[in-house]
């Protein structure tokens, strides 16, 4: 694995690392109150995905080891592309079930 490719999945681990930081003690509700809330997990998952597409250009190969990785990218492009249509709801299911399991994977990806 090149430094570059190193660098995007510790930067995904922080991002990560961050929107845990950012729901801590959230419930559903409570997120969809929080406007600040809100937009810094967009912009970490942002992040997230940005991250994943430079991997995908650095090192393609590595990136199959990440499951929905595609999604994960494209989930990028609506929270930018398309701000105005975003499901506080679906971002919610993407911090407690999707994003634990992409933990997991760039973990095991570094420690190999």
């Amino acid at each position: 694995m090149n430094d570059e490719t190193k660098k995007s999945l510790i930067d995904i681990l922080q991002a990560a690392e961050e929107i845990g930081i950012f729901v801590r003690g959230m419930d559903f509700k409570s997120y969809q109150n929080s406007l600040v809330a809100q937009r810094a997990v967009e912009r970490d998952f942002e992040i997230i995905g940005e991250a994943l597409n430079r991997v995908k250009n650095t090192d393609n190969e590595l990136l199959k080891k990440v499951s929905e990785h595609n999604r994960i990218i494209g989930f990028r492009n609506i929270l930018i592309h398309g701000y105005d249509i975003i499901d506080e709801a679906i971002v919610w299911k993407a911090i407690t079930i999707h994003l634990p399991i992409l933990v997991n994977e760039i973990k095991e990806i570094l420690n190999d």
